[in-house]
């Protein structure tokens, strides 16, 4: 894997002989690759979505039988022939990727004992190869893509102005991805607080790059730039008209969110338990000091204990 990933790499810095063109082409063919797949998930995304009144209706139905409710929901998911993990697929796919990538561009930027790069995964006779090979620095545009910002804004601060500025550019384009997404995406079980945190999550992925080298900042910029038109791209065609399975989706969260708030206001408060009253002692025979209770006859005291 890493090494078809290298020879990707190596191909397309052969056409262009630049670097940061070599990898962002890179990541537009593997966005590509994922397009009809992220398509796919969209698609039964809005479908669960669809079904919320529903998956609903059946919590407040089930809410005590937690083995019955599973059964009912795998049964709507079956009629309907939705999958629940569809969401989950581009994501899943994506985790390799990340990974490999990482790794070939450290392989290609990897310092041999002599201080100067010596590639790995690549074929000694590639032009990548003979690029890299006995050179210290992977520049292009002026930035060394194999350092990290990190290290270059350590190093000199002055330096590490455009890598700090492509670190911006990259949180600014992740943003506009989430927020692409979170103006057309309602949930009923998500209170405003989860929206916010899950809109400027990416943002804060976008920060953690700082630590990783340049080439793979490259490559998720380009990544988020792809993303944006494929956001644009759904929502024309998902969402273009009021028939279309989007505005339905829509439509069917505002519908589980009321019946949610409904459930809510008619939830069952404990009954309120009267304590019990105190429990008082009767005395059979009177204090000395106190006289008896009316309604019962004194005993009379002995003339010897008149007078004592």
């Amino acid at each position: 894997m890493f090494q078809a990933a290298a020879w990707l790499v190596s191909v397309f810095y052969g056409l262009v002989h630049n670097y940061a063109f070599a990898i962002a082409l890179v990541a537009v063919s593997i966005m590509l690759l994922l397009t009809p797949l992220t398509l796919k998930s969209t698609k039964g995304m809005l479908e669960m979505q669809r079904l919320q009144p529903e998956m609903r209706r059946l919590q407040g139905l089930y809410k005590s039988d937690r083995q019955k409710l599973n059964e009912e929901m795998m049964k709507l998911y079956s009629e309907h022939k939705v999958n629940p993990l569809a969401s989950c697929l581009p994501l899943i796919a994506q985790l390799p990727v990340f990974i490999i990538m990482f790794r070939v561009l450290n392989g290609l930027s990897k310092f041999g004992d002599d201080g100067t790069f010596k590639p790995s995964y690549i074929a000694k006779n590639s032009e990548l190869y003979l690029a890299l090979d006995k050179s210290k620095e992977m520049l292009a545009f002026g930035l060394d893509l194999a350092k990290t910002p990190a290290k270059v804004m350590g190093e000199d601060f002055v330096k590490g102005i455009p890598y700090a500025l492509m670190i911006v550019l990259l949180a600014f384009t992740f943003f506009v991805q989430q927020r692409m997404i979170a103006s057309r995406t309602t949930s009923a079980s998500m209170s405003p607080l989860q929206a916010k945190i899950m809109q400027y999550l990416p943002v804060a992925f976008a920060v953690f790059q700082v630590f990783l080298p340049t080439g793979l900042v490259i490559y998720y910029f380009t990544q988020a730039v792809v993303r944006i038109l494929q956001q644009w791209y759904i929502t024309k065609r998902f969402y273009g008209h009021d028939g279309a399975i989007g505005r339905q989706a829509q439509a069917a969260s505002k519908v589980a969110s009321d019946m949610a708030k409904d459930q809510k206001g008619k939830g069952l408060k404990p009954d309120k338990v009267d304590k019990p009253a105190p429990v008082q002692s009767k005395r059979v025979t009177p204090s000395k000091n106190k006289p008896a209770p009316s309604g019962r006859p004194q005993r009379p005291i002995p003339p010897s204990k008149r007078n004592k």
